[in-house]
């Protein structure tokens, strides 16, 4: 091992090559010899030390290259003897004469044998190397691929002030070693930063290089589902989810997963933790070395110990944070210093209220911040309680769009810390005449003014209007005061009805009367998962849209459905984590003026059993949804209850064939069926869909052809099979599609071939593709002169699962 440290391989060869010039000039007889034994050393001078530097760096043993180094030892000492053999000793001559020839051959014999042998030995040794480092990843890339979107912790803002040193200090109280779990609740009004510095602290290399994988960051808000929870992490980790049997079983197997990870160091996130669910926090509470739990809440929780409190951002931090939501230059500016240091002051150093007052007046005129920083001017601080913060903010959006207010309102439809489906949302919107691209709009500029924040699952190319792949949150207090907004007049007389059931218990207005009317145009009702459907009497008659957020295995649809006869617009959203059994389903055949339908994480039974038309639904979308049973009522066919659909959408669904009667639909405009790994056909009558525009067949992974057929679909302008794996070839006949506009097929990765006809897409402008498509459609580009090529990376992420 200490020839191999010392590189003496290297050392020995230049001595021998030294000593073989210099005996070459001074022993003549033996020059021939001499100079080919030259050319070999010389031809393996950097080898060797190449070889020496190897040997270092892998530990390798010494006795792999004694053989070499004795060569060179013996060659040296043979070198030196030729130069005392007298011209006259003939015998000596022939001799050395032989033994040199012999050195130079055991040399090259060594490399060409030896080395090969071990170099073919090496290659062995990192072929069972890979294979073993293969099968560590196969275990652990499922874990890493059901990381993210599950309990991987957020991405802190770009932008943050007054957070360093309350960062500083956590690190100081949490990254010491601990003999055994340790609690820490971050405590601070709405919106002072309390998630913000928890984003902070887990994306720190300090901290992300004491706990690498094991950092969980969990959303608690005012109404936590803890076997959700639970699931959560065990899907997180790369486990199968158990059947719990009660809470304490869910607590038993959480503790024995943790002490499974918890080899290394584990840090567990709980933020915005309200006090009637603190008793939850126990259940995560584990005597476990290195086991660090991060709670935050707006209410001071002292059980775990004095909590830390975040305090409002100073003077210089305030305005620092001012100036950069409202978009000001720290140079100069219109806006007097008077004026921006009125304005900071009625925020009282509310991060929140800062951003959101400085992004609703960036780019503003003058005038608007001289009245403004007036109405603000009141002396009192707007941190004194929540309902003067909301007071505060519900200022800051006086001078909005109304129509944009009433998009921010309609955020408060849904539950609490849960993303929304912009999808829902344009479904709510289209009620007022909005449009798929004037809805986007609308959530945009929710987002620009801070009121919400927009999650992307997958980037879509090209510019295309897919709110599909959008998800809309809003942070607590903002949802706080869109109901606020919403619960200014009586129950009786409210435009927007928000009704949030816990357990059994009805709100008391409701229960008071056994037919209670209401003015609502839009009802939203959620129900956890204790409800037991038993529904009182209600009078709905002016409802608009019906929102119906719920958390139950098996969920019946009340009776006073039947009595919406102006639904137009129904969405029920499962927020459980298995799908719900819907009941009753069978009201909707009383609802024939329903236009749009959107249900996630349900299944749903027959369709129709008694064959009424559904004969005003325009869009029916399924997320997550067993959607089998709903079409094999072969009695009643598809297109009698459904007559003028125009828009289907079934995404991440278990749907094995899309059903026949579906292709005699001839009003549908838009199919879309995306990640529906089970899909391994399209029915052939298709072709009578004339007026189909639009065809997404997104991830259809199992999908292995299009039909023939689908060339017959002369109004189609956009086909997209991205990420389509399996789908190999494209009709011969493509070229029929006359009014085709853009194709996606990124992701395609058998699809080979192209259809000469393309030639004949004469209307096509887009084609976007990954760089092995984009060889195929080249070609293409001299005949199809108006072709543009949009050459994208795959975008894969698991943020859909959040």
């Amino acid at each position: 091992m200490a020839a191999v440290a010392d590189a003496v391989i290297g050392k020995l060869v230049d001595e021998l090559l030294s000593s073989v010039l210099e005996m070459k000039e001074r022993a003549k007889k033996f020059r021939p010899t001499l100079e080919l034994l030259e050319k070999t050393l010389k031809r393996l001078e950097k080898l060797v030390k190449q070889i020496d530097e190897f040997n270092r760096q892998l530990d390798r043993p010494a006795e792999e290259t004694q053989k070499l180094v004795d060569q060179m030892k013996n060659g040296k000492e043979l070198v030196l003897k030729c130069n005392q053999v007298q011209w006259w000793n003939c015998c000596y001559q022939a001799n050395y004469q032989e033994e040199l020839e012999a050195l130079d051959e055991d040399i090259k014999r060594f490399f060409s044998l030896d080395m090969q042998a071990q170099i073919q030995r090496d290659g062995l040794e990192t072929l069972v190397a890979v294979r073993e480092l293969r099968e560590e990843i196969r275990i652990v890339v499922p874990r890493r691929l059901e990381l993210r979107g599950l309990c991987s912790p957020p991405e802190p803002p770009l932008f943050t002030v007054g957070l360093d040193d309350p960062l500083m200090d956590l690190k100081f109280k949490l990254l010491r070693e601990q003999v055994s779990v340790s609690v820490l609740t971050v405590t601070g009004p709405g919106g002072s930063g309390k998630s913000t510095l928890a984003k902070m602290f887990c994306s720190d290399q300090k901290v992300k290089g004491k706990f690498k994988e094991n950092i969980f960051f969990i959303t608690f808000g005012k109404t936590p589902k803890w076997i959700t929870i639970v699931q959560r992490l065990f899907k997180h980790n790369g486990y199968d989810v158990p059947e719990f049997q009660s809470d304490e079983d869910a607590i038993n197997q959480l503790e024995h997963l943790l002490k499974e990870i918890g080899k290394s160091p584990i840090l567990l996130v709980l933020d915005d933790v309200w006090p009637e669910s603190v008793s939850l926090v126990d259940n995560f509470v584990f005597q476990i070395p290195n086991y660090i739990i991060l709670v935050t809440s707006r209410f001071a929780i002292a059980r775990f110990g004095p909590p830390y409190t975040l305090k409002p951002l100073d003077d210089v931090h305030a305005i620092n944070l001012f100036r950069h939501e409202a978009s000001l230059n720290q140079s100069s500016s219109e806006i007097p210093d008077y004026v921006i240091n009125e304005i900071v002051k009625g925020c009282s150093g509310s991060p929140l209220a800062l951003r959101v007052s400085g992004r609703t007046l960036s780019h503003q005129k003058p005038a608007v911040w001289h009245n403004r920083a007036k109405k603000l001017a009141t002396g009192q601080s707007i941190l004194d309680t929540n309902n003067d913060v909301l007071t505060s903010l519900q200022k800051s959006f006086d001078v909005l769009d109304p129509k944009v207010t009433e998009c921010f309102r309609d955020l408060s439809l849904f539950p609490e810390a849960q993303r929304i489906a912009a999808a829902a949302l344009v479904d709510m919107w289209s009620l007022r005449d909005e449009d798929d691209a004037s809805s986007m709009d609308k959530i945009n500029e929710l987002a620009n003014q801070n009121m919400a924040d927009i999650l992307v699952t997958r980037n879509v190319e090209g510019g295309t209007i897919e709110y599909n792949n959008h998800y809309v949150t809003q942070h607590g207090l903002l949802r706080d005061l869109a109901i606020l907004q919403t619960s200014q007049e009586p129950t009786e007389k409210r435009n927007r009805l928000i009704i949030d059931i816990s357990g059994n218990n009805l709100p008391s207005w409701w229960t008071k009367q056994n037919e209670h009317h209401i003015a609502a145009r839009i009802l939203s009702i959620s129900t956890d998962e204790a409800f037991a459907s038993e529904w009182c009497n209600l009078q709905p008659t002016e409802v608009e849209v019906l929102v119906l957020n719920i958390r139950q295995k098996k969920f019946t649809l009340p009776m006073f459905m039947k009595k919406m006869n102006k639904l137009e617009v129904l969405i029920i959203t499962n927020y459980d984590f298995y799908r719900a059994d819907l009941e009753n389903f069978e009201l909707l055949d009383c609802l024939s003026d329903l236009k749009r339908i959107r249900l996630e994480r349900v299944s749903i039974p027959f369709l129709s059993k008694t064959g009424v038309q559904l004969k005003n639904l325009q869009k029916f979308s399924f997320f997550m949804c067993n959607v089998n049973e709903a079409f094999k009522n072969r009695s009643v066919q598809i297109s009698d209850v459904l007559p003028n659909l125009e828009e289907i959408n079934i995404d991440y669904c278990d749907m094995v064939e899309l059903p026949a009667g579906l292709s005699n639909i001839v009003s549908l405009k838009k199919i879309s069926i995306t990640n529906c790994h089970k899909l391994s056909a399209l029915p052939k009558g298709i072709e009578n869909l004339v007026n189909l525009e639009s065809l997404r067949l997104t991830s259809c992974t199992s999908l292995v052809e299009l039909p023939d057929s689908t060339t017959s679909l002369h109004k189609l302008k956009f086909l997209d099979i991205s990420d389509c794996i399996s789908l190999s070839k494209l009709p011969e006949n493509m070229g029929k599609l006359s009014n085709l506009e853009r194709v996606n097929c990124r992701g395609c990765s058998r699809l080979s071939d192209l259809p000469y006809s393309i030639t004949d897409l004469g209307g096509l402008r887009d084609v976007i593709c990954d760089e092995e498509r984009a060889a195929l459609w080249a070609p293409f580009k001299d005949m199809l002169s108006d072709l543009r090529l949009e050459v994208v990376q795959v975008d894969f992420n698991l943020n859909w699962l959040q």
